[in-house]
């Protein structure tokens, strides 16, 4: 399964890379939404993206947006990622698609939990 961690902190995308590749994903990274559109073009569909909120050029609800908009995506799972704990804020990234909410700071644990949930566990195909 491949999953794509866009994040404008490299040692984010570099700590969640490595705990999804831990789980058994296959990894590419992005830093910020119009990069990770580009990345989806230029590479292909991915299962999952795991997407911080608060980047620049265009931010993580802004690319669940543009993800949703487009059916061919229907089928990746879009997990936002990110400090932004107001419910508003997870109501909104729900509404806009957002398949999952997970609030910084995780552990490994939790993440593989909110992942088996939502049905991707790389390791049973």
């Amino acid at each position: 399964m491949r999953a794509l961690v866009v994040d404008d902190s490299r040692a984010m995308r570099s700590m969640i890379g490595g705990l999804l590749r831990e789980i058994g994903f296959e990894v590419s990274e992005a830093c910020d939404g119009a990069d990770a559109l580009k990345r989806i073009r230029e590479d292909g569909e991915v299962d999952l993206a795991l997407v911080d909120w608060n980047m620049p050029q265009m931010n993580g609800y802004e690319f669940i947006c543009a993800m949703r908009s487009d059916t061919s995506h229907e089928g990746t799972a879009l997990v936002m990622v990110t400090a932004e704990t107001e419910m508003e804020r997870v109501n909104q990234a729900l509404t806009a698609g957002a398949s999952e909410y997970i609030m910084k700071p995780f552990t490994r644990d939790s993440l593989k939990e909110k992942l088996e949930m939502l049905g991707l566990n790389p390791r049973q195909g």
